[in-house]
């Protein structure tokens, strides 16, 4: 049975795997994001990231799909207490509101609420920093959102040290819900966002991170080896990664792969759940058999040595 671990100093406890809900209701029709939810479940996952915001980039979408597929699954299994569920607000206006205003954000945590089907979501994120707010109005909306038993813990999602750093200042300042996870970019591919001094700001006040694009949009899963394996993708960042420093490291993922005998999506989100300050990684998945693969990174711990290759084939993408 895969551990679990505690986001923040909160009482969300999670095994080291996140399933996103970003695909849902756009490249996962409902069938099979019912399929995709029911295997993460079964095999030990506990946590579904979603937000407002999704699928909004879509022709004919409006926000708000991936939620509403959610709690159609949440009414059919009939069952939330073995689950948690994380939103988030920021990115999708409502009516004349928008970003963190505390309007805005009492409205949204509404409207997700209601497509959610539930009365709470277990982690509720602002899905961007918005500097045109007072930080300790947006620091009493969440924590309104909190005591009204809507929402149970409280976090944000990519934010700068700065900016975090400022926020807990603003909640403490007014005996607020604290932010107690991050939910910023962080891969093998892409580890500027949190390494440093962010991720040491983390660590010394036990912040939960929860980064997205676990799998470097796919690339790291090893199905985009040629401009050929590009055909029909729906992610232009991974002809980036193809035409950069990535194969680098795909190679040592297949170093360790060969070692393990675990996949490269696996071996990829272990290495990001042996970091400092990391939580559990998010990953998407559009197909049983692929959350199935994922739910393996649960159980995979690195070695030191395989640690490390994969570090110095990832550092060198940073400085070459």
């Amino acid at each position: 049975m895969a551990e679990t671990r505690t986001i923040g100093r909160s009482d969300l406890e999670t095994p080291p795997l996140i399933l996103g809900g970003n695909v849902f209701g756009w490249t996962a029709d409902k069938a099979t994001s019912f399929a995709v939810l029911d295997a993460f479940v079964a095999g030990g996952g506990r946590m579904i990231d979603t937000a407002d915001v999704y699928s909004a980039w879509v022709d004919g979408h409006e926000g708000g799909e991936s939620e509403t597929v959610i709690g159609e699954w949440l009414r059919r299994r009939g069952r939330r207490d073995d689950v948690m569920i994380t939103t988030k607000v920021g990115m999708l206006p409502i009516g004349d509101g928008k970003g963190l205003a505390p309007s805005h954000i009492a409205a949204a945590i509404d409207a997700s609420l209601r497509r959610l089907g539930t009365d709470y979501v277990d982690l509720y994120l602002s899905h961007r920093d918005d500097p045109s707010q007072d930080l300790g109005d947006v620091a009493e909306a969440f924590d309104a959102a909190v005591k009204a038993g809507k929402v149970r813990v409280v976090g944000a999602s990519n934010f700068t040290v700065d900016r975090l750093s400022a926020a807990i200042e603003a909640q403490d300042a007014k005996g607020a819900a604290r932010y107690e996870a991050l939910q910023n970019q962080y891969n093998l591919l892409e580890r500027g966002e949190y390494e440093g001094a962010l991720q040491d700001y983390c660590v010394a006040h036990d912040i939960g991170m929860t980064p997205y694009y676990g799998l470097a949009r796919g690339y790291l899963s090893g199905k985009y080896r040629t401009p050929d394996d590009l055909k029909g993708t729906r992610s232009g960042g991974v002809k980036t990664y193809l035409e950069g420093d990535g194969p680098r490291v795909l190679a040592a993922l297949d170093q360790v792969a060969e070692a393990t005998g675990a996949n490269q999506a696996q071996i990829a989100l272990a290495w990001i759940a042996a970091q400092p300050g990391i939580a559990a990684p998010i990953a998407s998945a559009t197909s049983v058999k692929q959350v199935e693969e994922l739910l393996g990174a649960m159980e995979l711990t690195l070695d030191r040595d395989q640690l490390d290759a994969l570090d110095a084939a990832s550092a060198a993408t940073e400085t070459a």
